[in-house]
C-alpha cells in the first residue's frame, strides 16, 4: 500500500497549513513547519555552558548522535505500531462481541468501528504530550491516517446499508408539488439517484468531520476572519476619494460580476480567501455555516448564491425536507413560474458566474451547476473529486425528472443515457439550446458520468481529474471504498485475501502476514457483510464469502494469537466454519502445551466462553468437546524422533509421556459462572479428564517397566494435575454415573500402582547410592534408610496384589452383543541392552507371523486377524492392528480371567520378549494402546477398555511381584529378612488370587531364581 506521509486530503487535515493572511487561523506553511521542528530538534540538544569552539568540535558528535537517533526510531516503528494497535484490536473485538450477542444493532456497530478508528487516530496523532521527532511524527502521521481512511470505509458502510431509506412522511406532501418535493420522491424510489446522494452525504460528512476535529485541535474553525475582510475597504476609499478607473468596480455587490470589473488588488486577496473558506464549508455540506460566513464578512448579497429561496438546501435528502417543511415560499414562486424554473434560472446564474471569478468562487458556483470541467481542476484529493462526480451526477438526474414536470417539458427524452446520446461534440456555448434536456448546455451534460462505473472511470482518468486523484485510487481503502459503491463484494473479498495472504498455499493461512491493519479491517468488514447481506447469499456469492472470509477471519484470529491476544480469539474464531474452527484451536492449544499456566488459561476461556460445549448445541460452529477430543487424540501421536539425541528407548518414552500428560491441564480448568449450564460443563471435563488420563496411566505403566530409578514424571503430572479435582465431590448425571465410577475406579487404582512404583524406584535409588560407597564407610543412618524404603516398598506392593475389597484393574462388568474386539497398539522394537532395531517389510511380516502363531490353538475359531506395519507417523515405530471374534468371557458377558483376553495375550507375550519364532530378547515397548469393540463391518463402535485393563494387570502385577523379589533379596543380604516374604510367595501360588496366570514362563523362572538366591542367603 502507498503510504504518503499526509494523513487524508487537505480539507480533511489539520496540518495542511497554507499560507494566509495575518487574520487567518493558520501561522506558517508545511515548510516553514518542517524547518521549526527540525530547529527545535537540534535545539533541544543540551548545549548550554558549553565553550564555542568546543561546540564546534562537537558537530560530528551531535550528527552521529541524530542519525543514531533517526536509526532507532525507524527500529522502533514495528514496535510502535504494534503498541498503537493493541487498543484498536481490543476496542474492535468488543464491540464486535456486543454485536454478535445482540447488545448492539449492526448500524451502531458499524459507527462504533468508525468512531473507535477516529478516537484511535486522535489519540495517536494528538495524544502524546511529549515532542516527537521528525521521522517519528511522520510514522504517527501515517498511522493516524491509516486509521482516518479506515473510519471513512466504516462510515461509508453505514450510508450505503444501514442509513434506511425510510419513506417522506405524509404531513411533507404539498398540491400544487413543488421541484424540490418531486427531487425527494424521485431519489426515495430510485436506486441510482438514491446511491449518488448518500455517497455525497458521506463525503460531505467526511469533510465536516475533519472541520470539527480541526476546531477540536486547534480551537478555531474555518471562516474565522475578521468583519472587515469582505467589505472591500481599500475599494470603498478608491470610490470615495475618486481613484476609481473603468476596470475598478462601481458598487459593492455581485459588482465583479455584473460589470466585468474588479475591485481593489488587496480586497481581492482578501475575498479570495473568503471564497476559499466557503468553497471549504460548502464542500462540507455546511451551506448554514456559509451563508452566516458572508453576512459576517459583509457580502450578505452572497447567501442567495448558495441557498436560493430563502437560504433554502437543494439537496434533495429526507432531511433537508424535514428541515424546510411545506415550503409555501417556493410553492408560490413556482406557480408563477414554472415548476423547476426558477431552479433553473438560479443555475445559469451560477454557471455565468463561473468566468468572472477567482479559482474558489469558480469552484463554489461550479458544484452549483455541476460544471466538472470547472469543478475537478479543484478537487486535488480523491474525496473532493468523488463528490464533485456524484453531486453533479445526482444533480443532473434529478433534473431530467423535474424537466417532465413542465407543460412544454422535454418529451424526447426519457431518460439520461437518452440524453446524453443526443450530446453532440464538445462545444463551450453560453446560451440554453432547444434540443438538450431543460434547456442546458450539452458540454455540461456530456461532463457527467452515465452510470457508476463511468464516475468510477473518471476518478481512474488523468485526463478527467488531477494526478493526486488518480494516485489516490490505487490505495487500499479507495479500492476498498470504490467496490462498496458498486457492490462487487466478490471482487472486494479477492483484494482483501491478496493484500493479507501470504502466498496462495492455503496451508500458510495459519501463519500472519500483512499489515496487521488491514488484516483486522478485513476480518470485522467479512462480519458485518454476512450480517448485511444475510438475505443475498445465494450459491456462488455464499460460497465465497463464507470460504474467503474464513481465510481473512482465520488469519486476523492467528494474528492475534501471535500478539499474545489469545483471549481474543475466541469471538472470531466462533464465526469460522466447523472444521476452521476447530483446526484453529487445536494448533493454538498445541503451541502453547508449554506456556505458562496463565496464557493456556486465556487460550481455554477463548474457546468455552464462545463456542458451544458440544456439537449437540449448534452443529455448524466447532465446539469445545470437538476441539479437546482433537487435541487430546493428537497428544497421544507417537513421535520418538523428537527424542533422538538418547539413545536410550526407556528415556526417550519418558520424555515423550511429559509431554503428553501436559494436555491434561485443558481439562482441570475450572469454567467461569458465564458459561451456559456451568456445573454440567465442569463435571463433562472432569469425566473427560479421568478418562483420558486412564487411557495415559496405561501407556506411562507399559513404558516404565523398566528397573531405573529415574521417576516416570508423565504419570505424575497427570496426577499432579487431578489431585485438586478430584478432592472435590464430584456430581454426575445418571446416564453417565456408570462409566464415571469405573473410571474413577480406575484412576484410583493407578494412582495406588503408582505410589507404590515411587516407593520401588526410591528404593533403588537409594540402594544404588549405597553401592557406590563401601559397606565400610556406609554409615548405619544410610544402611537404615534403605532398610525402612524398602519395608514400605513391599508393603504397599503387598496391599496393592492382595486387592482384597477390590482386586486392581479388574472391570466390573462386560457386553452383551455379538461385537469383534480389536487392539491398537504403537511400539518400538527395543533390544535387551536398551537400543532401538528400525524396522523394514521384513521384520514387519516375521513379527506378525509370531503374533498371529503365540496363540495358535483359538486362531480358526476366533477369527484372528494380525497386521504389524511402519508407523506412517515415525519410521521407528511399528503400528499393530489385532482383530477377532468375541466370545462369552472374552468380550461377552463377564470376564472370567481378567486378563484382557486373547488380544491382551499376544501382545503380553511380545512385550514380555517372549514371541515364538521371533528374535529372542526383543521386546515392544509400547507408546500407544487403544482397544475397540468393533462391527462386522470393521467401524468403531466404543472403547473396551478390559482388553486394555488386562494388558496392564498382565504386565504389571508379574513386574511387582518380581520387583518385590528383588527387594526380599536385597534385605536378606543386608541381614534384615522381611516379615512378609512368604506372603507374596503364597499369594502368587494361591489359585484364590488368580495371578499365576498372568506370569510368563520367564518370569516364573525369574521369580524361581529370586527365591533360590533368598533360600540360600
Amino acid at each position: 500500500m502507498d503510504m504518503h506521509m499526509e494523513l487524508s486530503p487537505s480539507y480533511l487535515n489539520p496540518e495542511d497549513l497554507s499560507s494566509r493572511e495575518r487574520y487567518r487561523r493558520y501561522r506558517f506553511s508545511n515548510a516553514a513547519l518542517f524547518l521549526e521542528n527540525v530547529k527545535l530538534e537540534v535545539e533541544s540538544l543540551d548545549m548550554g555552558g558549553i565553550p564555542f569552539d568546543l561546540a564546534s568540535e562537537m558537530t560530528d558528535d551531535r550528527s552521529c548522535f541524530i542519525e543514531r537517533e533517526s536509526i532507532k526510531i525507524c527500529k522502533q516503528e514495528q514496535q510502535d505500531q504494534t503498541e498503537s494497535a493493541d487498543t484498536t484490536f481490543s476496542l474492535f473485538a468488543s464491540l464486535l462481541d456486543s454485536g454478535l450477542q445482540g447488545l448492539m444493532p449492526i448500524s451502531d456497530l458499524i459507527l462504533g468501528f468508525e468512531s473507535c478508528c477516529r478516537d484511535v487516530s486522535e489519540s495517536i496523532r494528538y495524544g502524546a504530550n511529549e515532542r516527537h521527532g521528525i521521522v517519528k511524527d511522520r510514522i504517527m502521521r501515517q498511522k493516524a491516517g491509516i486509521l482516518l481512511d479506515e473510519a471513512a470505509s466504516w462510515s461509508l458502510l453505514w450510508y450505503l446499508y444501514e442509513k434506511g431509506n425510510d419513506e417522506l412522511p405524509e404531513d411533507l406532501m404539498m398540491f400544487p408539488t413543488t421541484s424540490h418535493l418531486e427531487a425527494c420522491q424521485f431519489v426515495a424510489v430510485d436506486h441510482t439517484a438514491q446511491l449518488c446522494l448518500r455517497i455525497v452525504q458521506w463525503l460531505e460528512g467526511l469533510a465536516s468531520k475533519a472541520l470539527a476535529l480541526d476546531a477540536k485541535i486547534r480551537g478555531t474553525q474555518v471562516g474565522t476572519c475578521l468583519s472587515s475582510s469582505g467589505v472591500w475597504i481599500h475599494t470603498q476609499r478608491q470610490l470615495k476619494n475618486g481613484n476609481s478607473n473603468v476596470k475598478t468596480v462601481h458598487h459593492l455587490d455581485f459588482a465583479p460580476t455584473r460589470e466585468d470589473a474588479q475591485q481593489n488588488p488587496d480586497d481581492r486577496k482578501l475575498d479570495e480567501s473568503l471564497m476559499e473558506d466557503m468553497w471549504t464549508l460548502v464542500r462540507a455540506g455546511r451551506l448554514e455555516e456559509a451563508c452566516n460566513l458572508c453576512r459576517a464578512a459583509g457580502q450578505p448579497w452572497r447567501v442567495p448564491t448558495i441557498c436560493p429561496f430563502g437560504e433554502f438546501n437543494l439537496l434533495p435528502s429526507l432531511e433537508a425536507l424535514q428541515k424546510h417543511g411545506k415550503d409555501k415560499m417556493l410553492q408560490a414562486t413556482e406557480l408563477e413560474s414554472g415548476i423547476g424554473r426558477q431552479w433553473l434560472l438560479w443555475k445559469w446564474a451560477s454557471y455565468c458566474c463561473i468566468r468572472k471569478g477567482g479559482k474558489f468562487e469558480a469552484a463554489v458556483y461550479a458544484a452549483q451547476c455541476r460544471n466538472l470541467k470547472r469543478l475537478l481542476p479543484m478537487c486535488t484529493d480523491w474525496e473532493s473529486a468523488c463528490w464533485a462526480l456524484a453531486k453533479s451526477w445526482l444533480s443532473v438526474q434529478v433534473d431530467i425528472q423535474v424537466s417532465h414536470l413542465r407543460p412544454a417539458g422535454m418529451d424526447q427524452f426519457k431518460n439520461f443515457d437518452e440524453a446524453l446520446m443526443e450530446s453532440p461534440v464538445e462545444e463551450d456555448l453560453a446560451g440554453p439550446q432547444s434540443n438538450v434536456p431543460s434547456g442546458w448546455p450539452l458540454h455540461v451534460l456530456n461532463q457527467q458520468p452515465r452510470n457508476l462505473s463511468s464516475l468510477l472511470q473518471k476518478l481512474h482518468s488523468n485526463s478527467t481529474v488531477h494526478e493526486s486523484v488518480t494516485r489516490a485510487c490505487k490505495e487500499q481503502q479507495r479500492q476498498i471504498e470504490m467496490n462498496l459503491m458498486s457492490g462487487d463484494v466478490p471482487h472486494l473479498l479477492d483484494l482483501i485475501i491478496s493484500w493479507v495472504s501470504p502466498s496462495e498455499d492455503a496451508e500458510s493461512i495459519s501463519r500472519p502476514h500483512g499489515d496487521p491493519h488491514m488484516m483486522r479491517f478485513g476480518a470485522h468488514l467479512v462480519l458485518v457483510l454476512r450480517y448485511l447481506l444475510v438475505d443475498q447469499m445465494k450459491d456462488t456469492f455464499r460460497e465465497k464469502i463464507m470460504t474467503v472470509g474464513d481465510l481473512i477471519i482465520q488469519m486476523y484470529a492467528m494474528f492475534l494469537f501471535t500478539m499474545q491476544h489469545e483471549e481474543l480469539v475466541g469471538i472470531y474464531a466462533s464465526q469460522l466454519a466447523r472444521h476452521r474452527c476447530v483446526d484453529l484451536f487445536v494448533h493454538m492449544m498445541e503451541l502453547r502445551l508449554n506456556s505458562s499456566l496463565h496464557i493456556r488459561y486465556k487460550v481455554f476461556l477463548s474457546a468455552i466462553e464462545y463456542l458451544p460445549f458440544a456439537s449437540e448445541d449448534d452443529d455448524t460452529k466447532g465446539s469445545f468437546e470437538e476441539i479437546i477430543e482433537r487435541v487430546l487424540m493428537r497428544s497421544r501421536e507417537t513421535n520418538v524422533q523428537k527424542f533422538k539425541t538418547s539413545k536410550d528407548v526407556a528415556e526417550q518414552h519418558r520424555l515423550q509421556s511429559q509431554q503428553k500428560s501436559l494436555v491434561i491441564q485443558w481439562l482441570c480448568f475450572t469454567p467461569p459462572s458465564t458459561v451456559h449450564n456451568t456445573k454440567d460443563v465442569t463435571r463433562k471435563l472432569i469425566f473427560y479428564a479421568l478418562r483420558h488420563s486412564n487411557l495415559l496411566f496405561r501407556e506411562f505403566a507399559l513404558i516404565s517397566m523398566w528397573r531405573v530409578p529415574e521417576m516416570p514424571v508423565g504419570a505424575h503430572t497427570v496426577l499432579c494435575f487431578l489431585a485438586e479435582h478430584l478432592n472435590q465431590h464430584i456430581e454426575v448425571p445418571s446416564m453417565d454415573e456408570e462409566d464415571v465410577n469405573e473410571n474413577l475406579r480406575e484412576f484410583h487404582d493407578w494412582s495406588d500402582y503408582y505410589s507404590c512404583d515411587v516407593k520401588y524406584r526410591n528404593w533403588l535409588k537409594i540402594e544404588l547410592e549405597n553401592a557406590e560407597i563401601s559397606p565400610h564407610d556406609l554409615s548405619s543412618e544410610e544402611k537404615d534408610r534403605g532398610v525402612i524404603a524398602a519395608q514400605e516398598a513391599l508393603q504397599s506392593a503387598l496391599l496393592l496384589i492382595q486387592g482384597k475389597d477390590d482386586p486392581w484393574m479388574v472391570p466390573t462388568h462386560g457386553s452383551t452383543n455379538p461385537v469383534y474386539l480389536e487392539l491398537h497398539v504403537v511400539a518400538v522394537l527395543c533390544t535387551p541392552n536398551g537400543e532401538c532395531i528400525l524396522p523394514n517389510t521384513t521384520v514387519c511380516a516375521t513379527l506378525s507371523s509370531a503374533l498371529y502363531s503365540s496363540v495358535s490353538k483359538e486362531v480358526q475359531v476366533r477369527q484372528l486377524m494380525v497386521n504389524a506395519s511402519i508407523s506412517t507417523s515415525d519410521s521407528s515405530c511399528i503400528e499393530i492392528a489385532l482383530r477377532c471374534l468375541a466370545v462369552a468371557g472374552d468380550g461377552l458377558g463377564q470376564h472370567s480371567l481378567n486378563d484382557g483376553g486373547i488380544l491382551a495375550t499376544i501382545v503380553a507375550a511380545g512385550f514380555k520378549g517372549e514371541l515364538p519364532h521371533f528374535q529372542a530378547g526383543v521386546t515392544l515397548e509400547i507408546s500407544f494402546l487403544d482397544a475397540w469393540y468393533s462391527s462386522a463391518d470393521g467401524s468403531l463402535e466404543r472403547q473396551a477398555t478390559f482388553i486394555a485393563r488386562g494388558l496392564c494387570r498382565k504386565c504389571c502385577i508379574p513386574e511387582m511381584v518380581l520387583r518385590c523379589m528383588h527387594i526380599s533379596v536385597s534385605l536378606i543380604k543386608a541381614g534384615h529378612p522381611p516379615e512378609n516374604h512368604y506372603e507374596f510367595i503364597e499369594l502368587v501360588a494361591s489359585p484364590e488370587s488368580d495371578i499365576l496366570h498372568l506370569f510368563s514362563q520367564r518370569q516364573l523362572q525369574e521369580l524361581l531364581l529370586f527365591e533360590r538366591e533368598y533360600s540360600i542367603h
